[in-house]
């Protein structure tokens, strides 16, 4: 009984979810309500807040769900893919494919995202799961890749890389390229130069620009 009572939940917040993401996309964000979201997914206002406490919550769990989507698309080649500039592309573009059927959505709730004291913004205490699981499959293609590289910058390097993605992102929200086509173009030209770069930052003549840069992301950060 148990067991179907918690299959029957997940159903009913998966269908929330759904249903909120449709009206997100058809009406936008700021149109929606929680009453209306409940009408459509056939459940009560209260049952709908049972799930999630306010509309910004059911935007962290797509933010969850998409990177449960991604982690999933990168498991493979991960696995056995080993150079640091496949692993990478590999990432950027299988986050560009799985990211494709929220587009639309990404295109309309976008000025949300941006808004730095917004609790939806991917830099937000909110959403340090979801950033957290990111920054996780980046570490992956750090540590999983057999390429030299700088002890030191190999610590930095997957929040480096997430904030790289979050560059490409925004690109991505603003391509309107069949495909896009263009982001996937960008991912084409940009890697290489973070691989180049990468494998340079091991070379004596460079530590000390390593070590620099280094010291400055230290330095932003706190």
């Amino acid at each position: 009984m148990s067991e179907a009572r918690n299959r029957g939940s997940e159903s009913t917040r998966e269908v929330i979810v759904e249903t909120a993401l449709r009206l997100f996309r058809e009406r936008g964000f700021d149109a929606t309500t929680m009453r209306a979201i409940a009408a459509e997914a056939g459940v009560s206002v209260g049952n709908a807040y049972y799930y999630f406490e306010s509309k910004e919550a059911l935007i962290q769990a797509y933010y969850d769900r998409a990177q449960a989507e991604h982690e999933a698309a990168c498991k493979e080649f991960l696995a056995t893919e080993r150079s640091f500039a496949a692993r990478l592309s590999g990432v950027l573009r299988e986050w560009v494919r799985v990211s494709e059927p929220y587009h639309e959505f990404a295109v309309k709730f976008y000025k949300h995202a941006a808004e730095p004291t917004n609790p939806l913004s991917p830099f937000s205490k909110q959403s340090s799961p979801a950033r957290e699981a990111s920054i996780a499959i980046y570490r992956q293609v750090v540590e999983g890749s057999r390429d030299r590289m700088n002890a030191e910058l190999r610590e930095e390097l997957p929040e480096l890389l997430w904030l790289l993605s979050m560059g490409m992102v925004l690109f991505w929200v603003h391509d309107t390229s069949p495909g896009c086509a263009r982001t996937y173009r960008l991912i084409e030209v940009t890697v290489p130069l973070v691989d180049r770069l990468v494998g340079l930052s091991h070379l004596p003549g460079l530590r000390g620009i390593t070590k620099d840069f280094i010291a400055a992301v230290h330095e932003l950060r706190a």
